[in-house]
């Protein structure tokens, strides 16, 4: 997440204060769709981002050789399950960043779901929950799409964003690309970025000042949490991450969030567990933001959040 610290906003499902919605509380929960994604292939995933960013100075960060490997990485994964990747190179203080986008063939190219998160970490650590766990859970849920056999009605769009940490720089960089027209084509665009803290919170972005059609995407994956037994929070992120440049866009946008350096208070505690008065991430943007700085269950919750909320929203 964004290094750019700002206040957050949180309220209890079903009491969105002030936002004109209140009686936006969570959808019942339908029928669960989606597969369910091994919690292991995540964290083989983050096992090898720790890898990559280890042997290259101990980060993932912006212009620095781990950023790379781990776009190339990604990408090989990617084109190896039959998506169609692109990479888009943008400049940012002096150095060349990276945009990994990846397309599943079919479906309607003028209705696309998009999913999304930043791969780059911050020059202090190997940045593993602070991005490495968004990046690992949407690229099993793009693997799932392969080996599910899903055929969406809708077209099935991933990215990978690069200089997230120095200002939402990649995605910005490619939202501003695109026509008009190809902006209109996107239905939704859905942010996941730091999925596995390990004092976590379950927070869902909240549809509160964001573009019409935002609050679908809410309900979707708060009906998730409230069919697994989870409460949720709605969080207003702002402009903290990816999701930034799409809502200026006017596109509807969602995601989830088990927070950073906020402290969990104890009501939060005691309606999700772990420790309160203490950081949701206390290794946020440092070194020790490392594989052993993940909560499994988190991860697993959240991983199966995109999974449901795109079979959900895309079929």
């Amino acid at each position: 997440m964004k290094l750019r610290t700002i206040s957050i906003a949180l309220v209890t499902t079903g009491a969105l204060l002030g936002s004109g919605l209140g009686s936006a509380t969570a959808a019942p929960p339908t029928a669960l769709a989606g597969p369910n994604i091994p919690v292991s292939a995540v964290q083989a995933d983050l096992a090898q981002l720790q890898s990559i960013a280890t042997s290259n100075g101990g980060n993932r960060a912006h212009g620095r050789p781990g950023y790379l490997a781990s776009v190339n990485w990604v990408k090989s994964k990617l084109d190896a399950a039959g998506f169609t990747t692109r990479v888009q190179s943008f400049t940012s203080s002096g150095a060349t960043g990276y945009n990994l986008i990846a397309d599943w063939p079919g479906g309607d190219l003028d209705n696309v779901v998009m999913l999304g998160g930043h791969l780059d970490s911050v020059s202090a650590g190997p940045g593993i929950n602070d991005n490495g766990t968004g990046s690992a859970g949407l690229l099993e849920v793009a693997l799932a799409v392969r080996s599910s056999g899903f055929q969406p009605t809708k077209h099935l769009r991933f990215a990978w964003w690069g200089a997230e940490e120095l200002g939402l720089v990649g995605s910005t960089y490619y939202v501003n690309s695109l026509s008009t027209t190809d902006r209109s084509r996107i239905d939704a665009y859905l942010n996941f970025d730091m999925i596995g803290s390990p004092n976590p919170g379950y927070f869902v972005y909240s549809a509160s000042g964001q573009p019409s059609g935002s609050l679908q995407l809410q309900q979707t994956l708060q009906g998730y949490f409230s069919s697994i037994g989870v409460q949720t929070e709605l969080t207003s992120v702002g402009g903290r991450s990816d999701h930034a440049a799409f809502a200026r866009a006017g596109i509807p946008v969602g995601g989830t969030f088990t927070g950073a350096e906020g402290i969990k208070t104890s009501a939060q505690a005691q309606k999700w567990g772990g420790s309160a008065g203490v950081a949701f991430d206390r290794c946020y943007h440092r070194s020790c933001d490392t594989s052993s700085n993940v909560n499994a269950t988190a991860l697993d919750r959240n991983t199966d959040a995109i999974a449901h909320t795109l079979w959900t929203l895309a079929a």
